[in-house]
């Protein structure tokens, strides 16, 4: 398990990187992407749409999921990443925020049509259990998308890499989603221009 991989320490690092958090992440993780990862969900009706947002950070995929829909419910467990969040939606208005765990979610069994989740599976101490409680959120065939960073195509970086957080492939991606229950799993790699392929995005359904 990476460094990361600790929910105190992740909090710890969120709230020096809050800091600087919007400045850094459009070079890894930009609007192109976020649109081409958002065109792969079905969303319902904009003002009936049940959406959630898990690890919503300073809210940049929150943004684009208020393209698709009215109303998005935000989890986080960051205060530091939150609070840069409020400023940019208000406390009340089109986003509902909850400071919270991502493996105890609190919301009922089949609340959501769409559980999204950009950034934040690599810091996730138990991938599989955290995937079980999206689907337990999820409405019989609701989709989950979720989306985080491939492995390094260099050895010696990759050990690195994991000894700081969760990299994985496809095919580990596709354990954990078949094994937390998810049906019509798919991925897809995405990048920023001089890396095409930093990230996987990982959609799937819950079981009718």
């Amino acid at each position: 398990m990476g460094i990361l991989e600790n929910k105190t320490r992740a909090r710890v690092f969120y709230k020096y990187l809050s800091t600087v958090y919007d400045r850094i992440n459009p070079f890894i993780w930009n609007e192109e992407m976020r649109a081409d990862a958002l065109s792969l969900l079905d969303f319902p009706d904009p003002e009936e749409a049940m959406v959630l947002d898990v690890g919503c950070g300073t809210g940049f995929g929150t943004a684009g999921l208020l393209e698709h829909v009215d109303t998005v419910y935000a989890l986080d467990q960051s205060e530091h990443q939150l609070e840069k969040a409020y400023a940019k939606f208000g406390k009340r208005g089109p986003v509902a925020f909850h400071r919270g765990d991502a493996e105890r979610l609190p919301f009922a069994t089949d609340t959501f049509d769409v559980v999204w989740s950009s950034g934040s599976i690599e810091y996730w101490p138990d991938p599989v259990r955290t995937l079980r409680e999206f689907r337990r959120v999820l409405k019989p065939g609701g989709q989950v998308l979720v989306v985080g960073p491939t492995n390094p195509e260099n050895t010696i970086t990759q050990k690195l890499a994991d000894a700081i957080m969760l990299f994985y492939d496809e095919y580990e991606a596709d354990r954990m989603f078949k094994t937390a229950g998810f049906e019509d799993v798919k991925h897809t790699f995405m990048g920023p221009s001089y890396s095409p392929d930093v990230a996987i995005t990982t959609i799937g359904r819950a079981p009718e």
